[in-house]
């Protein structure tokens, strides 16, 4: 019987040429989904991995050998150059690295960079610089959509607190100058515009909830057409014909364990963008989900009659600040309950209904009470 020859261990921490053939268990660092760049103790390139060659144009061959900060040269947003600004293999022995942060490939292109400074033990000489690349896109995206928040929020605040600080002032000036049924008119007004304003931060609490995953959903025993029978009362109460609206319940429906307040929610938006921006009949179905035994749900359709929405948009319908034309709100409402409807496990889409319009569905797993799933 012979033996293998048995290869030493790689050491604790050693990264592999990105150009060589890694051992099974090793990580390529092509795999990785950042660019990695590393650098030896006399400071030249050792691996130039995939990403580090898409995010900085770099040819691997033309990287891997040089030093590095010809490899990759980098300026901070001032036009200094980086690598003699840090000196990695120079100054303070306690140093451990940089944070990440935004510097500059030639030409201007902007680049997110963290670095490592790698010894065998506390203030010994740098053996090893690791050096991450990380595009900017994402997080530009993300500054956009909260610049855009920002715009959206003090544009529907701004007119509610005018209104309001008009009022009081007013009447806190000349109150006795006003009728009764005067004085009433104006705080009906200012508590209306009052409301405005709490819905709209409520819609941000939502959305910051829905966005960091902390979303809780407190189940309990629902009967979704019961509470759609309650949303068309108010609606009939505000002077909506009942002739308006048209329900069918396909019965028996599954018993249904989800957050009151939150189908609440989703109802109340899906049957008021039917009625302020559709037309016609608004017809509201609820019915067993058509689905395997061990995946029962309850599914509710909300459709109307009016113009509907272009093919287009519909991709767009459950993005942040949505309106379609000549819609107004804040372009929220969607992407709550869509988020809402996904923190109970279930599914929302958007189509075309038979009457021509849009036509909202969506679906709620059985669910179970929350002492069971917390």
């Amino acid at each position: 019987m012979t033996l293998g020859t048995s290869r030493p261990a790689p050491a604790r921490g050693a990264l592999l040429d990105a150009s060589a053939e890694p051992p099974a268990h090793a990580c390529d660092p092509d795999d990785l989904p950042d660019g990695l760049v590393v650098a030896d103790e006399n400071g030249r390139v050792v691996c130039f991995n995939a990403a580090a060659v898409r995010l900085t144009s770099v040819p691997r061959a033309q990287a891997l050998g040089r030093p590095l900060e010809r490899a990759l040269p980098l300026e901070d947003l001032k036009g200094r150059r980086w690598w003699e600004l840090t000196d990695p293999y120079g100054g303070l022995a306690i140093r451990v690295g940089q944070p990440e942060r935004n510097l500059l490939l030639p030409g201007g292109r902007e680049i997110l960079v963290a670095a490592r400074y790698v010894r065998d033990q506390p203030l010994a000489p740098v053996r090893k610089v690791v050096v991450t690349l990380r595009g900017t896109e994402a997080r530009r995206r993300t500054e956009r959509s909260h610049a855009e928040l920002i715009a959206t929020v003090a544009h529907e605040l701004r007119s509610p607190l005018t209104s309001v600080k008009g009022f009081t002032a007013t009447l806190l000036a000349k109150w006795e100058r006003f009728t009764d049924d005067q004085k009433r008119l104006m705080l009906e007004t200012v508590d209306a515009d009052a409301s405005r304003v709490t819905r709209l931060i409520a819609e941000l609490l939502d959305i910051s909830r829905i966005d960091s995953g902390r979303l809780e959903v407190r189940r309990q025993p629902v009967d979704i057409a019961a509470a759609v029978g309650r949303h068309i009362q108010a609606h009939t109460a505000r002077g909506q014909s009942p002739d308006r609206f048209f329900v069918r319940v396909r019965r028996p429906l599954p018993d249904l364990w989800a957050d009151p307040d939150k189908i609440d929610q989703v109802l109340g938006n899906l049957l008021e963008n039917a009625v302020r921006h559709g037309e016609g009949t608004v017809t509201i179905e609820v019915a067993p989900a058509c689905a395997d035994d061990d995946q029962k749900g309850t599914t509710v359709t909300v459709s109307d009659e009016g113009p509907g929405i272009p093919e287009e948009s519909m991709g767009r319908v459950f993005t942040r600040f949505w309106r379609g034309s000549k819609r107004g709100g804040t372009g929220l409402g969607l992407y709550i309950v869509k988020g809402i409807v996904e923190a109970h496990g279930g599914t929302i889409t958007v189509g075309r209904g038979p009457g021509g319009g849009a036509q909202f569905r969506f679906t709620l797993p059985v669910g179970a009470p929350s002492y069971l799933t917390s």
